[in-house]
């Protein structure tokens, strides 16, 4: 690809046209803020470079007006995610396991396993697992043991990210969720338990943010697939 392919230019977005190349997946679109009008130029413009696209905090509001142009768009309306082109990777590899703690959770836990899937890691998606049941936790564990990676979201006090990653010896990716009665402070208590979990092989994620979480762990699990990084 030479630099004139690289990128494009619609005067409000430049669009990495390299990134599938340099990083294995292609650019996701953030529709948080932007007009409908904005979204469908950005996505019209990707397909027309044949790749796939992913849009992240879309609303119902944009994809209907963005689907007036591309018919074939997708929306879910759990993790709000748009999806132009196969909303799975065309070879699901390796296993990522994403626990959420409670139905609550799951708008967030569906957009990290989407996320996953859009970017080839095959999910299994453990559900409803949260720490006030630990039985239905600890039901799970050998399909937790059986994967490369395992994001964990919750809300509350964010508990269920610690005591997975005691039960694991893969990596876990904590995603602290925004939900919870005053005092989680709109996510900020079950980041700081994330934060301050003393057990190891933990890493944690913005609240909320299913995006970066799925993303991480399908990144770890083609690492391990593939046995390291592309030379």
């Amino acid at each position: 690809m030479d630099n004139e392919q690289k990128s494009t230019d619609l005067g409000f977005a430049q669009l990495d046209l390299d990134r599938m190349r340099r990083r294995g997946c292609p650019e996701t679109v953030f529709c948080q803020g932007k007009t409908p009008e904005q979204i469908a130029a950005i996505f019209e413009r990707f397909s027309e470079f044949g790749q796939r696209v992913l849009g992240t905090r879309a609303t119902q509001e944009q994809f209907e007006y963005v689907r007036k142009r591309l018919p074939d768009l997708r929306y879910d309306e759990t993790a709000h995610l748009l999806t132009l082109g196969p909303c799975q990777a065309e070879e699901q590899i390796g296993a990522v396991a994403i626990c959420c703690a409670g139905t609550s959770d799951l708008p967030v836990a569906e957009e990290a396993a989407l996320t996953a899937e859009f970017f080839g890691a095959r999910v299994e998606r453990l559900y409803d697992v949260g720490v006030a049941g630990l039985h239905r936790l600890l039901g799970k564990e050998e399909k937790l043991r059986s994967v490369n990676a395992v994001i964990a979201v919750a809300g509350m006090e964010g508990a269920l990210g610690s005591v997975v990653a005691g039960l694991v010896s893969v990596p876990v990716i904590a995603v602290p969720t925004s939900v919870g009665y005053g005092a989680s402070f709109e996510g900020i208590a079950p980041l700081l338990t994330m934060l301050n979990s003393c057990a190891e092989g933990i890493s944690v994620v913005n609240i909320d943010n299913g995006f970066g979480a799925g993303y991480l762990a399908a990144q770890i699990n083609r690492l391990i697939v593939n046995g390291g990084p592309a030379k």
